[in-house]
Protein backbone atom coordinates (compact mmCIF):
# COMPACT_ATOMS: atom_id res chain seq x y z
CA UNK A 1 0.00 0.00 0.00
CA UNK A 2 2.95 2.29 0.69
CA UNK A 3 3.59 2.50 -3.03
CA UNK A 4 0.22 4.09 -3.64
CA UNK A 5 0.73 7.01 -1.24
CA UNK A 6 2.43 9.36 -3.75
CA UNK A 7 -0.39 8.76 -6.22
CA UNK A 8 -3.00 9.37 -3.53
CA UNK A 9 -1.28 12.58 -2.47
CA UNK A 10 -1.01 13.72 -6.07
CA UNK A 11 -4.71 13.09 -6.62
CA UNK A 12 -5.62 14.94 -3.44
CA UNK A 13 -3.47 17.93 -4.40
CA UNK A 14 -4.91 17.97 -7.91
CA UNK A 15 -8.45 17.82 -6.54
CA UNK A 16 -7.75 20.66 -4.11
CA UNK A 17 -6.20 22.75 -6.87
CA UNK A 18 -9.23 22.13 -9.06
CA UNK A 19 -11.55 23.26 -6.28
CA UNK A 20 -9.51 26.37 -5.55
CA UNK A 21 -9.22 27.20 -9.25
CA UNK A 22 -12.95 26.71 -9.71
CA UNK A 23 -13.77 28.99 -6.80
CA UNK A 24 -11.32 31.62 -8.05
CA UNK A 25 -12.84 31.54 -11.53
CA UNK A 26 -16.33 31.78 -10.07
CA UNK A 27 -15.39 34.77 -7.96
CA UNK A 28 -13.62 36.47 -10.88
CA UNK A 29 -16.91 36.20 -12.77
CA UNK A 30 -18.81 37.80 -9.89
CA UNK A 31 -21.47 39.08 -10.13
CA UNK A 32 -23.36 36.64 -12.30
CA UNK A 33 -26.83 37.66 -11.09
CA UNK A 34 -28.46 40.71 -9.42
CA UNK A 35 -27.06 41.88 -6.08
CA UNK A 36 -29.24 43.18 -3.25
CA UNK A 37 -28.13 45.99 -0.93
CA UNK A 38 -30.38 45.91 2.13
CA UNK A 39 -30.88 49.27 3.86
CA UNK A 40 -32.11 49.71 7.44
CA UNK A 41 -33.84 52.95 6.33
CA UNK A 42 -36.89 53.93 4.32
CA UNK A 43 -36.80 55.30 0.79
CA UNK A 44 -36.00 58.95 0.08
CA UNK A 45 -33.55 59.71 2.87
CA UNK A 46 -29.90 60.71 2.47
CA UNK A 47 -28.64 57.15 3.03
CA UNK A 48 -31.12 55.81 0.49
CA UNK A 49 -30.22 58.41 -2.16
CA UNK A 50 -26.50 57.82 -1.65
CA UNK A 51 -26.80 54.05 -1.84
CA UNK A 52 -28.93 54.20 -4.98
CA UNK A 53 -26.34 56.47 -6.62
CA UNK A 54 -23.54 54.00 -5.87
CA UNK A 55 -25.73 51.01 -6.83
CA UNK A 56 -26.47 52.55 -10.24
CA UNK A 57 -22.78 53.09 -10.93
CA UNK A 58 -21.92 49.53 -9.84
CA UNK A 59 -24.63 48.19 -12.13
CA UNK A 60 -23.11 50.08 -15.05
CA UNK A 61 -19.56 48.98 -14.27
CA UNK A 62 -20.23 45.31 -13.51
CA UNK A 63 -23.07 44.54 -15.89
CA UNK A 64 -25.46 43.24 -13.24
CA UNK A 65 -28.23 45.07 -11.39
CA UNK A 66 -27.53 46.21 -7.85
CA UNK A 67 -30.95 46.47 -6.23
CA UNK A 68 -31.62 48.64 -3.16
CA UNK A 69 -33.96 46.86 -0.72
CA UNK A 70 -35.35 49.18 2.00
CA UNK A 71 -36.14 47.39 5.26
CA UNK A 72 -36.59 49.97 8.01
CA UNK A 73 -37.63 49.01 11.51
CA UNK A 74 -36.37 48.05 14.97
CA UNK A 75 -33.40 50.43 14.81
CA UNK A 76 -31.90 48.56 11.88
CA UNK A 77 -32.15 45.11 13.42
CA UNK A 78 -34.67 43.85 10.83
CA UNK A 79 -32.34 44.68 7.94
CA UNK A 80 -29.21 43.46 9.72
CA UNK A 81 -30.68 40.06 10.54
CA UNK A 82 -31.92 39.64 6.97
CA UNK A 83 -28.33 40.02 5.80
CA UNK A 84 -26.83 37.84 8.53
CA UNK A 85 -29.21 35.07 7.56
CA UNK A 86 -28.25 35.26 3.88
CA UNK A 87 -25.68 33.14 2.06
CA UNK A 88 -22.18 34.68 2.29
CA UNK A 89 -21.74 34.75 -1.48
CA UNK A 90 -21.65 38.47 -2.24
CA UNK A 91 -25.22 38.67 -3.51
CA UNK A 92 -26.68 40.17 -0.33
CA UNK A 93 -25.02 43.30 1.06
CA UNK A 94 -25.84 45.65 3.94
CA UNK A 95 -25.60 49.41 4.36
CA UNK A 96 -23.67 49.63 7.61
CA UNK A 97 -23.23 52.82 9.63
CA UNK A 98 -21.49 53.98 12.77
CA UNK A 99 -24.72 53.22 14.62
CA UNK A 100 -23.66 49.59 14.45
CA UNK A 101 -20.52 50.48 16.41
CA UNK A 102 -22.58 52.43 18.95
CA UNK A 103 -24.95 49.49 19.44
CA UNK A 104 -22.08 47.35 20.71
CA UNK A 105 -22.19 49.36 23.96
CA UNK A 106 -25.79 50.58 23.93
CA UNK A 107 -27.38 47.17 24.44
CA UNK A 108 -27.00 44.71 27.30
CA UNK A 109 -27.12 42.00 24.67
CA UNK A 110 -26.43 43.50 21.24
CA UNK A 111 -28.82 42.11 18.58
CA UNK A 112 -25.84 41.53 16.30
CA UNK A 113 -22.09 42.10 16.23
CA UNK A 114 -20.80 44.53 13.65
CA UNK A 115 -17.45 42.70 13.77
CA UNK A 116 -18.40 39.03 14.10
CA UNK A 117 -21.55 38.85 11.97
CA UNK A 118 -20.32 40.95 9.05
CA UNK A 119 -17.44 41.21 6.62
CA UNK A 120 -16.33 44.77 5.85
CA UNK A 121 -16.46 45.67 2.15
CA UNK A 122 -16.08 49.45 1.68
CA UNK A 123 -16.79 52.79 3.27
CA UNK A 124 -19.01 55.11 1.22
CA UNK A 125 -19.30 58.54 2.82
CA UNK A 126 -18.57 60.58 5.90
CA UNK A 127 -20.49 63.45 7.45
CA UNK A 128 -19.76 65.38 10.59
CA UNK A 129 -21.97 66.99 13.20
CA UNK A 130 -22.98 70.65 13.12
CA UNK A 131 -23.24 72.68 16.30
CA UNK A 132 -25.94 75.27 15.68
CA UNK A 133 -27.75 78.10 17.42
CA UNK A 134 -30.16 80.96 16.59
CA UNK A 135 -28.81 83.50 14.17
CA UNK A 136 -29.26 86.33 16.67
CA UNK A 137 -27.87 84.44 19.69
CA UNK A 138 -25.23 86.31 21.65
CA UNK A 139 -23.57 82.94 22.24
CA UNK A 140 -22.31 82.81 18.67
CA UNK A 141 -19.10 80.84 19.14
CA UNK A 142 -17.95 77.76 21.02
CA UNK A 143 -15.70 79.94 23.19
CA UNK A 144 -18.69 82.06 24.25
CA UNK A 145 -20.83 78.97 24.86
CA UNK A 146 -18.19 77.42 27.10
CA UNK A 147 -17.47 80.67 28.94
CA UNK A 148 -21.19 81.21 29.61
CA UNK A 149 -21.62 77.64 30.83
CA UNK A 150 -18.71 77.96 33.24
CA UNK A 151 -19.94 81.30 34.57
CA UNK A 152 -23.50 79.98 34.90
CA UNK A 153 -23.28 76.23 35.67
CA UNK A 154 -26.36 74.33 34.53
CA UNK A 155 -27.84 77.27 32.61
CA UNK A 156 -26.64 76.28 29.14
CA UNK A 157 -29.12 74.04 27.31
CA UNK A 158 -27.94 71.55 24.70
CA UNK A 159 -30.33 69.78 22.35
CA UNK A 160 -30.17 66.59 20.29
CA UNK A 161 -32.44 63.80 19.14
CA UNK A 162 -32.87 60.25 20.48
CA UNK A 163 -30.80 58.97 23.38
CA UNK A 164 -28.00 56.80 22.00
CA UNK A 165 -28.00 58.40 18.55
CA UNK A 166 -24.80 59.88 17.12
CA UNK A 167 -26.33 63.33 17.64
CA UNK A 168 -27.10 62.63 21.29
CA UNK A 169 -23.68 61.12 21.98
CA UNK A 170 -22.02 64.08 20.24
CA UNK A 171 -23.66 66.37 22.78
CA UNK A 172 -22.55 64.09 25.61
CA UNK A 173 -19.00 64.14 24.25
CA UNK A 174 -19.16 67.94 24.10
CA UNK A 175 -19.95 68.08 27.82
CA UNK A 176 -17.07 65.73 28.57
CA UNK A 177 -14.53 67.44 26.30
CA UNK A 178 -15.28 70.99 27.49
CA UNK A 179 -16.00 70.14 31.12
CA UNK A 180 -19.14 72.30 31.18
CA UNK A 181 -22.22 71.71 33.30
CA UNK A 182 -25.05 71.91 30.79
CA UNK A 183 -28.50 70.44 30.50
CA UNK A 184 -29.04 68.05 27.59
CA UNK A 185 -32.60 68.04 26.28
CA UNK A 186 -33.67 65.14 24.05
CA UNK A 187 -36.09 65.60 21.14
CA UNK A 188 -37.87 63.04 18.99
CA UNK A 189 -37.08 64.56 15.58
CA UNK A 190 -34.81 67.14 14.00
CA UNK A 191 -37.75 69.52 13.26
CA UNK A 192 -38.62 69.38 16.98
CA UNK A 193 -35.03 70.31 17.80
CA UNK A 194 -35.01 73.19 15.31
CA UNK A 195 -38.27 74.55 16.75
CA UNK A 196 -36.72 74.48 20.22
CA UNK A 197 -33.66 76.37 18.97
CA UNK A 198 -35.81 79.03 17.29
CA UNK A 199 -37.88 79.45 20.48
CA UNK A 200 -34.74 79.84 22.55
CA UNK A 201 -35.36 76.68 24.56
CA UNK A 202 -32.01 75.29 23.40
CA UNK A 203 -28.79 77.31 23.19
CA UNK A 204 -26.78 74.78 21.19
CA UNK A 205 -28.14 72.02 18.95
CA UNK A 206 -26.34 69.00 17.48
CA UNK A 207 -27.35 67.45 14.16
CA UNK A 208 -26.17 66.66 10.63
CA UNK A 209 -25.90 69.15 7.77
CA UNK A 210 -28.52 67.69 5.41
CA UNK A 211 -31.64 68.26 7.57
CA UNK A 212 -30.36 71.61 8.84
CA UNK A 213 -29.17 73.12 5.56
CA UNK A 214 -32.52 74.75 4.58
CA UNK A 215 -32.68 76.51 7.95
CA UNK A 216 -29.06 77.62 7.63
CA UNK A 217 -29.58 78.84 4.07
CA UNK A 218 -32.66 80.84 5.13
CA UNK A 219 -30.59 82.32 7.99
CA UNK A 220 -32.89 81.10 10.76
CA UNK A 221 -30.17 79.14 12.48
CA UNK A 222 -26.41 79.43 12.36
CA UNK A 223 -23.66 76.80 12.39
CA UNK A 224 -20.98 77.99 14.80
CA UNK A 225 -18.75 74.92 14.56
CA UNK A 226 -18.46 71.47 13.05
CA UNK A 227 -17.20 68.27 14.61
CA UNK A 228 -15.02 67.25 11.65
CA UNK A 229 -11.33 66.68 11.18
CA UNK A 230 -11.12 69.34 8.46
CA UNK A 231 -13.35 72.26 7.34
CA UNK A 232 -16.67 71.49 5.67
CA UNK A 233 -16.79 72.64 2.04
CA UNK A 234 -20.48 73.45 2.39
CA UNK A 235 -19.77 75.81 5.30
CA UNK A 236 -16.79 78.02 4.46
CA UNK A 237 -15.49 79.91 7.44
CA UNK A 238 -17.19 77.72 10.06
CA UNK A 239 -14.49 76.57 12.52
CA UNK A 240 -13.84 73.11 13.91
CA UNK A 241 -14.54 72.41 17.57
CA UNK A 242 -11.19 70.65 17.87
CA UNK A 243 -9.37 73.81 16.75
CA UNK A 244 -10.99 75.80 19.56
CA UNK A 245 -8.92 74.09 22.22
CA UNK A 246 -10.67 70.72 22.30
CA UNK A 247 -8.56 68.43 20.08
CA UNK A 248 -10.31 65.30 21.37
CA UNK A 249 -13.67 66.54 20.07
CA UNK A 250 -14.17 65.02 16.64
CA UNK A 251 -17.28 63.19 15.52
CA UNK A 252 -17.36 61.55 12.11
CA UNK A 253 -20.48 59.68 11.15
CA UNK A 254 -20.16 57.30 8.22
CA UNK A 255 -21.87 54.65 6.17
CA UNK A 256 -20.46 51.77 4.20
CA UNK A 257 -21.13 48.41 2.65
CA UNK A 258 -20.80 45.16 4.58
CA UNK A 259 -21.55 41.53 3.70
CA UNK A 260 -22.40 38.47 5.78
CA UNK A 261 -19.47 36.98 7.72
CA UNK A 262 -17.71 34.35 5.64
CA UNK A 263 -18.03 36.18 2.33
CA UNK A 264 -14.99 35.22 0.20
CA UNK A 265 -12.17 37.72 0.44
CA UNK A 266 -11.75 38.05 -3.31
CA UNK A 267 -15.40 39.06 -3.71
CA UNK A 268 -15.07 41.66 -0.95
CA UNK A 269 -11.83 42.90 -2.56
CA UNK A 270 -13.49 43.19 -5.97
CA UNK A 271 -16.41 45.17 -4.52
CA UNK A 272 -14.01 47.40 -2.62
CA UNK A 273 -12.06 48.15 -5.79
CA UNK A 274 -15.22 48.94 -7.77
CA UNK A 275 -16.77 51.10 -5.02
CA UNK A 276 -13.50 53.01 -4.65
CA UNK A 277 -13.58 53.76 -8.38
CA UNK A 278 -17.21 54.92 -8.13
CA UNK A 279 -16.45 57.27 -5.24
CA UNK A 280 -13.75 58.96 -7.32
CA UNK A 281 -16.17 59.88 -10.13
CA UNK A 282 -16.75 63.62 -10.43
CA UNK A 283 -20.54 63.36 -10.65
CA UNK A 284 -20.68 61.10 -7.59
CA UNK A 285 -18.51 63.49 -5.58
CA UNK A 286 -20.65 66.44 -6.68
CA UNK A 287 -23.90 64.72 -5.71
CA UNK A 288 -22.57 63.69 -2.31
CA UNK A 289 -21.40 67.23 -1.76
CA UNK A 290 -24.95 68.47 -2.45
CA UNK A 291 -26.21 66.01 0.15
CA UNK A 292 -23.80 67.31 2.77
CA UNK A 293 -21.54 64.28 2.59
CA UNK A 294 -17.98 63.53 1.55
CA UNK A 295 -16.92 60.38 -0.32
CA UNK A 296 -14.82 58.17 1.93
CA UNK A 297 -12.85 55.66 -0.16
CA UNK A 298 -10.97 53.25 2.09
CA UNK A 299 -9.44 49.80 2.13
CA UNK A 300 -11.17 46.96 3.93
CA UNK A 301 -8.50 47.15 6.64
CA UNK A 302 -9.18 50.88 7.10
CA UNK A 303 -12.92 50.19 7.45
CA UNK A 304 -12.16 47.56 10.10
CA UNK A 305 -9.94 50.08 11.92
CA UNK A 306 -12.72 52.69 11.80
CA UNK A 307 -15.21 50.21 13.28
CA UNK A 308 -12.86 49.19 16.09
CA UNK A 309 -12.06 52.82 16.87
CA UNK A 310 -15.72 53.85 16.99
CA UNK A 311 -16.68 50.93 19.24
CA UNK A 312 -14.00 51.97 21.73
CA UNK A 313 -14.77 55.70 21.46
CA UNK A 314 -18.51 55.48 21.96
CA UNK A 315 -18.20 52.91 24.76
CA UNK A 316 -16.30 55.53 26.78
CA UNK A 317 -18.97 58.16 26.08
CA UNK A 318 -21.91 55.85 26.82
CA UNK A 319 -20.36 54.66 30.07
CA UNK A 320 -19.26 58.17 31.06
CA UNK A 321 -22.76 59.58 30.45
CA UNK A 322 -24.27 56.65 32.39
CA UNK A 323 -26.72 55.93 29.57
CA UNK A 324 -28.91 52.99 30.56
CA UNK A 325 -28.34 49.87 28.50
CA UNK A 326 -31.27 48.85 26.36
Amino acid sequence: MAGFKPIAWACAIAASFAVITGVSKANNAYPEKPVRIILPYGAGGIADVTTRLVAQKLSERLGQTFVVDNRPGASGVVAAKAVIGSAPDGYTLFLMGNGGAINESLYKVPPYSIQKDFTSVALLARFEMLLVTKVDSHLNSIAKMVAYAKEHPGKLNLGAINVGSTQNLSAELFRMATGVEAELVTYRTTPDLVTAILRGDVDLGFDFLAPLLPMITSKQIKAIATSGEHPNQNLPGVPLVKDGGYPEYTVISWNGISAPAGTPADIADKLNKEITAVLQMDDVKARMFQLGMEPMPATIAQMDDRIRGDIAKWRVVIDGAKIAKQ
